[in-house]
């Protein structure tokens, strides 16, 4: 279920971040961020209510769906690295997703970070009272990262069964996309993976 969850929270982020023009694809996707973070919270709780459950699967339809990718670029980097720590180690997809989503957003924050900041207060509540756009999006990283703890996600590749040495084939296994905030080097991606580790 966890797995699940985070897989939909990966393919809204993937959607979201990228672009830097007000555009209302990105409103919806804060709400249903925000709908998919409560609805967690409920179902890790007790996975047999009903009402987080069928949310949870009313956010997948929309996260998914194309909705939300109207009118701006997509990015789905996180996936592509995901991707090719489950090619070596048959982890779960969506835990491969959480496992690298972290460093390659903290990698790609300087590039755009107006959205970044915007992620902080609109979807975790972050106060910018007094803070710059960097210390803004640092706290909201680190409430999406409370959040993957509390739920209960991997939160390395080490745990799924990677290690150092597979860093290489990992590196060659990831397609570079160009949709996103940045495009990485194969250099970037490499200490993605190590971050990960």
């Amino acid at each position: 279920m966890v797995s699940g969850i985070y897989d939909i929270m990966s393919h809204i982020l993937e959607q979201y971040f990228s672009g830097t023009d007000d555009n209302t694809s990105d409103y919806i996707a804060e709400g249903l961020m925000r709908s998919l973070i409560v609805s967690s919270r409920a179902a890790v709780k007790n996975a047999e209510d009903y009402e987080a459950r069928s949310n949870i699967m009313w956010t997948a339809t929309w996260a998914l769906n194309t909705l939300i990718a109207m009118g701006k670029t997509t990015d789905w980097e996180v996936h592509m690295l995901g991707q090719a720590v489950s090619a070596l180690t048959d982890a779960t997809h969506g835990m491969t997703l959480a496992a690298v989503s972290l460093p390659y957003y903290r990698l790609i924050k300087p590039y755009g970070l107006k959205k970044f900041a915007r992620f902080a207060t609109n979807v975790w509540g972050v106060s910018p009272e007094g803070k710059s756009d960097d210390q803004i999006a640092d706290e909201g990283l680190a409430a999406l990262e409370s959040w993957m703890r509390e739920i209960g996600v991997a939160m390395n590749i080490t745990e799924l069964g990677a290690t150092e040495a597979m860093i290489p084939d990992l590196v060659k296994a990831t397609f570079r996309l160009n949709g996103g905030y940045k495009q990485l080097t194969e250099e970037e991606i490499a200490e993605i993976f190590r971050q990960s580790l």
